[in-house]
């Protein structure tokens, strides 16, 4: 299982926004719509193994999170509109615990903190940053996440907050990508190890 999760520091945090302006009246929503797409959609099917969280950290009323389940998911398409109707419509729930706002779909008032204390002891923490060791010699687990920010980075408190948990610090190159574009390499890195054995036993120490 792989999961990503993804801060997004001015995403709205109401239903209240336009699906025809989702870089301006919804925080930059529309990085994290990419985000969602990158992580899930092959070319003929989604990643049923893959979740992500997002914790929208913008205005009126942060923080929310949304969680989206890959082995559940209906309804999601790959056009950015129809997806930012799903978001809309689990910020229109009235959240008390973590609601069920369409199939895979789940919102809560989760702040990052919160996402972070929850994760399961054993599982992989990655924190996908420029002068981390290199993806390619590096031995992942089979519960792993990364965690990285939207169009911008993680603050320092974040970052702090994140150094708690002594994550392990992974590089995808040495120049900054988008947070859409990182989640592809990611992917396409765990999936040529899925296709071959050999390339899933990299020693990091020998890289």
């Amino acid at each position: 299982m792989r999961r990503f999760i993804v801060v997004g520091h001015r995403a709205i945090t109401t239903g209240d926004f336009k699906l025809d302006d989702l870089a301006g009246s919804a925080g930059r929503l529309d990085v994290l719509l990419r985000c969602i797409n990158s992580s899930f959609f092959l070319s003929h099917d989604i990643r049923r193994d893959t979740e992500i969280i997002l914790v929208l950290q913008g205005p009126p009323n942060p923080p929310k999170t949304i969680r989206m389940v890959g082995n559940e998911l209906k309804y999601l398409n790959p056009d950015e509109r129809s997806t930012a109707a799903l978001i809309r419509n689990a910020l229109l729930q009235k959240i008390e615990a973590e609601e069920r706002s369409s199939p895979g779909i789940y919102v809560s008032n989760r702040s990052y903190r919160d996402v972070l204390s929850n994760l399961s002891k054993g599982e992989q923490i990655i924190y996908l940053k420029e002068n981390g060791a290199n993806i390619r010699g590096f031995i992942f687990k089979d519960k792993v996440n990364f965690i990285l920010g939207d169009d911008q980075d993680l603050t320092k408190e974040e970052e702090e907050l994140l150094l708690a948990y002594e994550p392990q610090l992974i590089s995808i190159g040495t120049k900054s990508y988008h947070a859409d574009h990182c989640i592809t390499i990611v992917n396409n890195e765990l999936d040529v190890r899925g296709a071959s054995p050999a390339a899933a036993q990299c020693d990091p120490e020998k890289v």
